[in-house]
This record gives C-alpha cells, sequence and structure tokens, in this order.
C-alpha cells in the first residue's frame, strides 16, 4: 500500500499542521483546551425520554469524522476529534448537563453513519451529514445547522481547466463512498469516472498524484482540505448543489430531535452557534453565515 503522502501525514498530524494553517491565515488558533459550553445544572427531562436515560448515564456517544479538517479532525495528543462537529456535539451534550469530557467520540465515515445509528453504536451522528429524502427513510434528522455546497478541489493550477461539473465529461473525479457528493455528480455528470475511496484522505491524495483531475464534496470540506496543503490544490470557484448538514439521530426518538432542535435555536439566538463557527471553521472560511432556518424533517 502506498505510503500517506504530506497531505494525508497531515491530515493525521492534527495539531501542528492546523494551527499553522491558523496562523498562517490570520484567524486565532483554536483553544485546545475549551471545554465547550456551560453545563446545564437545572435540567429535569420526563421520565422514560431519551434525554432523561442520557442525563442520567451521564455519557453521550456521538459519530463524527476523524479525517475532516475545521468540521471533525483527531487531536492525536488528546485522541478527541475538533471543529465545527465536534462543537455541535458539545453544545448537545452540555445541554443534557453532560460535560464535553463525557462525550464517548467514535469515528464515523460516510458510509456507516446509518448502520451505527440503526445499530445502536451511537446516540447521534455529527459528521458533515446531508440531509436526503433516502436518509430520512432511514433515519431521523435534527437541523439543520449549516447549509453547505457541493463544489470542487484540483490540483494547483487546474491543469485540466476544471470549471464546473460540466467539464467532467470523460475524466476521472473521486468522491467517498456513501456520501451524497458521489451521487450529486454521477447524476450530473453521467459520463464522468468516479472514484470513490473511503476517506477525504485518500482521496486528496488521489488527485494530488494525478490518478484523478478532481475532487468532489462539500465547500466546507475542501475548504479545510485545501488549508492543509495549499501549495497543491486550489478550488473551484461556486457550488452546484445545496447540502443541509443534520444532526442524525435512530428512528423511534423523536423526543431527542426536537430537544437537539429547540438546542440549536437557542444556540442560533444567543451566539453560541456563530462563537463556535468562528473559533473552528471561520479561520479558515470567514466569518460566519446567518444560521439556516430549521426544518422539521
Amino acid at each position: 500500500m502506498r505510503r500517506l503522502s504530506r497531505l494525508a501525514a497531515a491530515v493525521l498530524g492534527t495539531v501542528a499542521v492546523t494551527l499553522t494553517a491558523a496562523c498562517d491565515s490570520g484567524a486565532p488558533p483554536i483553544n485546545l483546551s475549551d471545554s465547550g459550553p456551560p453545563v446545564a445544572t437545572d435540567v429535569d427531562f420526563p421520565a422514560g425520554s431519551t434525554m432523561r436515560k442520557l442525563h442520567d448515564e451521564g455519557r453521550i456517544t456521538i459519530g463524527t469524522k476523524f479525517d475532516q479538517p475545521l468540521f471533525g479532525l483527531k487531536n492525536p495528543v488528546t485522541g478527541r476529534p475538533e471543529g465545527f462537529d465536534a462543537e455541535m456535539g458539545k453544545l448537545i451534550a452540555a445541554k443534557l448537563g453532560i460535560p464535553a469530557d463525557r462525550i464517548d467520540w467514535v469515528e464515523t465515515v460516510s458510509a456507516n453513519r446509518e448502520p451505527f445509528l440503526q445499530q445502536g453504536r451511537v446516540d447521534a451522528v455529527i459528521a458533515t451529514y446531508t440531509v436526503t429524502d433516502k436518509r430520512k427513510d432511514i433515519i431521523d434528522f435534527a437541523g439543520p445547522y449549516y447549509i453547505a455546497g457541493q463544489s470542487f478541489m484540483v490540483r494547483k493550477g487546474n491543469p485540466a481547466k476544471i470549471s464546473g461539473p460540466d467539464d467532467l465529461t470523460g475524466k476521472g473525479v473521486c468522491a467517498v463512498e456513501g456520501s451524497a457528493s458521489s451521487s450529486n455528480v454521477r447524476n450530473r455528470v453521467p459520463g464522468a469516472h468516479v472514484v470513490l475511496f473511503d476517506s477525504y484522505s485518500k482521496c486528496a491524495e488521489a488527485l494530488k498524484n494525478g490518478q484523478v483531475v478532481a475532487m468532489t464534496t462539500d465547500n466546507t470540506i475542501l475548504g479545510g482540505l485545501r488549508s492543509l496543503d495549499p501549495d497543491a490544490f486550489e478550488l473551484v470557484p461556486g457550488t452546484f448543489t445545496a447540502e443541509p448538514y443534520g444532526i442524525g439521530i435512530a428512528k423511534g426518538r423523536g423526543d431527542l430531535v426536537r430537544f437537539i432542535d429547540d438546542a440549536l435555536r437557542a444556540a442560533f439566538a444567543d451566539g453560541t452557534w456563530s462563537a463556535a463557527w468562528d473559533r473552528t471553521a471561520g479561520r479558515i472560511l470567514g466569518a460566519a453565515p446567518p444560521p439556516p432556518d430549521l426544518e422539521s424533517y
């Protein structure tokens, strides 16, 4: 197996690289000592509710990405993910009266998000998880907590002259298996040669070594990956989809969905959400956008 390149190694070597990227961008580094928002101490959940069960256990298990800069990237020192998705997990835990150090984080890739929820391996999935009709048939969603858009990353200089989906006919483009992005690009460009990988780092490696001419996923994810190796990659301007990020919950836990929606609504209003963005994804992607409208999925 090919050894990981500097990019893939950077994805695994979280702290030094992401902090360097933050400093280079002029943005403040992530505060590694941040333990999340204040933990609620006056909670009183109905007997038999999902929230009561989690509160009484004093723990919550959350699935997220471990290889996704700015949203969910594993800190090799602490073993915990850092980024905007991780901050959303801390927010929900705090509202349940659970401190951040009582969150059990489980690495969750695009292909296993629904199975992990169905099998009860996680209580929630917060992993740049686009809400789709197909997924809503399998699980429930709270949110959305962010609206992204699908785009492309190419090698520096854009040698294949990719400016949008229509330029990919007959060309190789990589995506992550199980992602909405892989389905979107196949539907939009039937003539593209779509190569699937099980992680973003492997897809980016394929782009870097010339196996494909472009990588496609959400613009937020691409921005984070490019920040790790800006001399190797550039982003194609614009997006061609809207990707609402929801928090995945197993069917039959509607009370938890409503609770999370209420927690997000409060975070939108009191600035907690925008502050979480600014100290994570916002360091590279810019100031927080207006919060999205919550949907009743």
